[in-house]
């Protein structure tokens, strides 16, 4: 435990955590969702997806013995709206809104994913990243991907809530809701995160092609292709001197033979007239 705690230390994104495991009080209303840590999750967001961090110890103040809890993600496209959208109704239930009734979150908030609460008291280690038969599992209990099912809207018995790939360059904002099963009500919620925006694909035009940003190995493995290249072209034309040249030889020879025998055919019917007589 120390040795994640330290760890904790070490990023930004995890100091609320160590508070929390320490023993000191957490309310969920005064957090919200926090992206993945870089060191955690590279090239985060990317075009269609964007990794969360899991709430950790946020809702701790609010579970109560022997009840079950679930915890829900919504999501939603930015807008001037988002901070007060609602995600539950009247009656403190949260809402059934999937990605395709919000057209993909921009016409209001969908659920987008459900798992259990994340064990406060007994986290995994993090020094397990840099063991590679334990990394994958260390960043499931640590990380949500949202946008990372790319079959579910074409499964009509799809079960659970579906959790398709976000638009690309378009900005989100995520909350976390604490559900007690049994109810079926909201019993804690964080705030809506701050913005957060997928990548956009780079245009061909914008691509840098300038020699300058090229790396060493790139110019030594383009050097080497220009020079087996130019070795192509040389034996290609030495070889097409020779099929050109070939043929003139061929016809030479050819005609002297056929002159030698043109004068012995004479000579052989002369002597054969003189026999005869």
């Amino acid at each position: 435990m120390w040795d994640s705690l330290q760890y904790l230390n070490m990023q930004g994104h995890w100091a609320v955590l160590t508070l929390c495991w320490l023993g000191q009080l957490c309310v969920a209303l005064n957090l919200r969702p926090q992206i993945a840590n870089p060191k955690l999750a590279t090239s985060n967001p990317t075009l269609t997806t964007i990794a969360l961090e899991k709430p950790f110890c946020m809702f701790d103040d609010s579970l109560s013995p022997g009840s079950s809890y679930e915890v829900y993600l919504y999501a939603m496209a930015d807008s001037e709206s988002t901070v007060s959208s609602a995600v539950t109704d009247n009656s403190s239930k949260p809402l059934n809104t999937t990605f395709q009734d919000t057209n993909g979150g921009q016409l209001g908030p969908y659920r987008a994913a459900l798992f259990n609460v994340p064990n406060c008291a007994s986290p995994p280690m993090l020094a397990d990243v840099v063991n590679v038969k334990k990394v994958s599992d260390v960043l499931k209990q640590y990380l949500f991907r949202v946008g990372d099912d790319v079959t579910c809207l074409y499964d009509p018995n799809f079960p659970g809530a579906c959790n398709p790939p976000l638009a690309q360059d378009t900005t989100y904002r995520f909350k976390y809701l604490l559900v007690d099963v049994n109810a079926g009500v909201v019993k804690d919620q964080t705030l809506w995160s701050d913005p957060m925006k997928t990548r956009r694909v780079k245009q061909s035009s914008t691509i840098d092609t300038w020699p300058g940003r090229r790396s060493g190995g790139m110019i030594v493995i383009t050097s080497i292709l220009s020079t087996l290249m130019f070795i192509l072209v040389a034996g290609f034309l030495v070889s097409l001197y020779f099929i050109v040249m070939a043929p003139e030889e061929a016809v030479t020879e050819t005609r002297h033979e056929s002159r030698t025998t043109e004068q012995g055919a004479p000579r052989s019917q002369g002597n054969s007239e003189v026999g005869n007589q």
